[in-house]
């Protein structure tokens, strides 16, 4: 989605899609770390609903990116996703969830000051999530020069579209087994 936003936008409109990650992603891991993972355990059906909102979500954004001209008219009629709703997405996302999740478990012991942990787990993610991500932003931004055929595009746009699908098929796996 970074990618797709720095193509269509550039770095300096992709930064606040990129902060909203970089910053609400660890909001939402402290979150279920200090809580939300004890509602999970209780009533595991409000994750698996989650899960299936987020995969819906990324299949309709894959059909999006898919069907997209690309052209500089849709550019300069559309906007680029905002901070917001970017850390919100971060909610949706079975990844993010998978990730999140995998990291607390891994990375935490009862043995110790769980809150102490789970800050340290979440500013990690926090200074790790810029450069990372920051990568594909300008990575897009990149592509802007030799994206210039509407064909070449066309075809960027449904190889990230197929991408997206793609990663998520392991979370679809994952609930089908």
């Amino acid at each position: 989605m970074l990618t797709t936003t720095g193509l269509n936008f550039g770095v300096r409109r992709g930064i606040p899609h990129l902060l909203g990650i970089c910053i609400g992603f660890p909001v939402m891991l402290a979150l279920i770390g200090l809580g939300f993972g004890t509602l999970f355990q209780l009533y595991p059906v409000l994750h698996e609903i989650i899960r299936i909102i987020g995969i819906v979500y990324l299949l309709y954004l894959a059909w999006k990116i898919a069907n997209s001209s690309g052209g500089v008219s849709e550019v300069t009629q559309s906007k680029p996703i905002n901070f917001w709703q970017s850390a919100a997405f971060q909610w949706i996302n079975p990844k993010a969830w998978i990730m999140g999740s995998s990291a607390l478990a891994a990375y935490t012991t009862l043995d110790d000051n769980f809150f102490v942990q789970v800050t340290i787990i979440c500013i990690t993610f926090m200074i790790i999530t810029f450069p990372c991500a920051g990568v594909w932003l300008v990575f897009g931004a990149g592509l802007q020069k030799f994206l210039r055929d509407p064909a070449h595009l066309k075809l960027f746009n449904i190889a990230m579209a197929l991408l997206l699908v793609a990663s998520i098929l392991p979370v679809v796996w994952e609930m089908l087994v």
